[in-house]
């Protein structure tokens, strides 16, 4: 997208309520025009063809086709940025692995502050969109897969350094399919990790059980007091901040309410911030992609505490934002590609 060219946008909704919705206010955005609407997947199919919309948000349960069939149909012949518009529902994280960038949780439509709300973030989100880097699976464009032997991938740490190191992993758009490339294939003894995602609450719960399935490490949607131990992966609550409490000889998680910092809530800097000053050099801190500069600042403060930290590079990056700003203020060790981040981290963990 130019700057200043306004983000043409296809609304796909079977709902003719929903959709009016999205239209009436997305258009009264400044920087969004609506290029057109679609009732159900096969029409957005043939408008995306006629229209070619900067973006499209779509349903992600529609009559005849799901969101998720309609982003694996579409993406391979029109790679345009799609972000899906969900209930709870856990479809979501499927249709993120084909390709859709982004996801926004549909408001209760009896508040009218929560449709504010709703629309507010969801042209946010559009905005990043239209300058996101589309993920096409099967193609150069996707995140690639881990490389060859990856499953063998071994940590070799001492007892002592299993229980006093803590990784911490924060991301944004795009970060759902970058932690988990991350995480999937570390051994069931790797040092404990600590993710802050920018997810809605209730979805957080379900991306936790989504890495429990798939991953050799246990995953599970952090409570307030979860001890931070070797093999377990706990996933920073949607709505509240997490950060690393160092307890005698041992570290817990802390998840509270209270404001947004860096814009987010849960924070990567929040949490970043609380392993520089409960961990110092025993922490590991990963910043992998999405829009802005959360984590950034904190992630520099891990780094001059003596923690060693890793950047997700450009080219692996769906939106190269976050990383970039850790990069360029030098927050950053070493730069690696999503694939690639694995082998870094464990590459270090079994010198100490």
């Amino acid at each position: 997208m130019l700057s200043g060219k306004k983000i043409r946008v296809l609304v796909v909704d079977d709902s003719m309520l929903f959709r009016k919705l999205l239209i009436d206010n997305l258009s009264q955005k400044p920087l969004i025009q609506i290029a057109g609407y679609a009732v159900d997947a096969f029409d957005a199919q043939n408008k995306i063809a006629q229209l070619r919309p900067d973006v499209v948000t779509c349903d992600v349960e529609m009559p005849r086709m799901s969101g998720i069939d309609f982003v694996k149909r579409v993406l391979p012949k029109y790679p345009v940025p799609i972000i899906l518009v969900s209930s709870l529902n856990l479809s979501v994280f499927d249709a993120l692995q084909a390709g859709a960038v982004d996801f926004v949780r549909k408001p209760d439509m009896t508040q009218n502050n929560n449709v504010a709300s709703f629309i507010n973030g969801l042209a946010g989100k559009i905005s990043i969109a239209s300058r996101a880097k589309v993920r096409v699976p099967g193609t150069a464009s996707a995140l690639p897969t881990m490389p060859k032997g990856s499953a063998s991938l071994t940590c070799n740490m001492s007892a002592l350094s299993q229980n006093n190191t803590v990784i911490a992993i924060g991301a944004s758009t795009g970060g759902t399919e970058a932690t988990l490339e991350v995480v999937r294939n570390l051994p069931a003894n790797t040092p404990g990790i600590v993710v802050t995602q920018h997810m809605p609450e209730g979805f957080t719960k379900m991306y936790a059980e989504r890495l429990n399935r798939i991953c050799k490490m246990e995953a599970k949607e952090a409570e307030n007091g979860d001890k931070i131990q070797k093999g377990r992966i706990l996933v920073a609550p949607g709505n509240l901040q997490m950060r690393v409490v160092r307890v005698g000889v041992s570290y817990t998680v802390s998840c509270t309410s209270g404001p947004k910092v860096s814009g987010h809530r849960p924070s990567v800097d929040v949490l970043f911030q609380s392993m520089a000053s409960s961990l110092g050099k025993n922490g590991i801190g990963i910043i992998l992609t999405g829009m802005g500069k959360d984590g950034a600042a904190g992630l520099l403060e891990m780094r001059k505490r003596g923690a060693y930290t890793i950047g997700q590079d450009k080219d692996s990056c769906v939106v190269y934002g976050m990383p970039m700003v850790a990069q360029n203020i030098g927050a950053v060790c070493q730069q690696a590609s999503c694939a690639n981040i694995a082998n870094v981290l464990l590459n270090h963990l079994n010198k100490l």
